[in-house]
């Protein structure tokens, strides 16, 4: 009986496309979403979809000159709803997706391929000035307020003779007031760092000794409380972020999800404490964190250290037999989501019972 209660993950339409596909959007407050990635020639493409009853209308088609590989709706206001993309080249381009034939905000902002994008201050989430963060193959790590033109407020890059390191993945989180922010970053030999933007220095660093696909904060407009890490060996990493200890950092627990690569990790918008994990094999895992009695304790020498709680697992499906490399949630109807596969295929589900775990 108690599988009956758990949530089911229903294909609730899908679409073939002809093209690499890279990442997948909700447009905020619309039944519509876009899909980015590369033309088999080489080029960009951009399509704008709504989703009317069981089927995907195609509703606008965009070519760009490099692929595209990832974007973000976070630094646009809702009426607005400019989409920032990151391509191939190393740009970061802003789109007005009602006149998308010229870029709204365009820097050349890396000298290699921009893996990872995110946004923070706009639609109405987080404190603090509208800006996108750019991770990169050429390590280094940016971020940009498109009411500034050409550079970047900040820029984390490797410290003199240092390697310099792919960045794969990179996310806003700690923006509950005007000055706090901070944004994580993880690269492909393991290295998490987390930036203090309001001190300018790094805050803290770990390695999961293997590539780091995703990070993510359950909340960015919040104090932080959660951040999950996916990886390279179907591992992931739940740290408690409330009580950093002078030397050991933050506290966290570890699962095996599977034997492939966690490319994508995405919490429920409506409750933090509930994440999907995108799969290698083409499988989503829904999880659900749940708190220690106690958050935090006191180590021999009386400082507080954080205590990592436990994972459940609710639910569990292969979709694609090859990787689930991108996942978005709606952030307006709960359970409503979109993923997209290196089968060339966009799928959008709905996930039941999300009020009963």
């Amino acid at each position: 009986a108690a599988g009956l209660d758990r949530p089911q993950v229903v294909s609730h339409a899908q679409q073939a496309l002809n093209y690499t596909l890279f990442d997948c959007k909700w447009v905020p407050r619309s039944a519509r979403l876009l899909c980015l990635g590369s033309a088999a020639r080489g080029s960009g493409l951009l399509q704008l979809y709504e989703l009317r009853g069981g089927r995907l209308a195609l509703l606008r088609e965009i070519e760009k000159a490099k692929p595209l590989k990832c974007g973000t709706f976070g630094a646009a206001s809702l009426q607005q709803r400019y989409f920032a993309t990151g391509d191939f080249g190393g740009n970061l381009n802003i789109w007005n997706l009602e006149a998308p034939e010229i870029p709204v905000y365009s820097v050349k902002g890396h000298k290699e391929i921009i893996n990872s994008i995110d946004g923070v201050g706009g639609l109405g989430i987080g404190e603090g000035a509208p800006e996108i963060v750019t991770g990169s193959r050429d390590g280094t790590v940016k971020v940009w307020d498109p009411r500034q033109k050409d550079t970047p407020v900040a820029n984390m890059e490797p410290v003199e003779g240092e390697s310099k390191r792919d960045c794969w993945t990179v996310a806003f989180g700690n923006a509950y007031n005007q000055e706090e922010r901070v944004v994580c970053a993880g690269y492909d030999n393991g290295d998490i760092k987390l930036f203090d933007l309001k001190t300018m220095s790094l805050r803290w660093e770990t390695n999961i000794k293997n590539g780091v696909c995703s990070v993510e904060f359950d909340r960015k407009d919040v104090n932080m409380n959660k951040l999950v890490a996916t990886s390279l060996e179907g591992k992931f990493h739940v740290f408690d972020m409330r009580t950093q200890h002078p030397t050991k950092g933050f506290a966290s627990i570890s699962e095996k999800a599977q034997k492939s690569t966690i490319w994508q990790v995405r919490h429920l918008p409506q409750n933090r404490d509930i994440f999907m994990t995108s799969g290698g094999a083409g499988s989503l895992h829904l999880w659900k964190y749940e708190y220690p009695a106690q958050r935090s304790k006191k180590d021999s020498e009386g400082a507080e250290m954080g205590v990592a709680g436990s994972l459940t697992l609710l639910q569990n499906v292969t979709l694609s037999t090859q990787p689930i490399s991108s996942l978005d949630w709606s952030p307006d109807k709960k359970g409503l989501c979109v993923c997209g596969a290196f089968d060339q295929t966009v799928r959008v589900l709905i996930v039941t019972k999300l009020n009963k775990v």
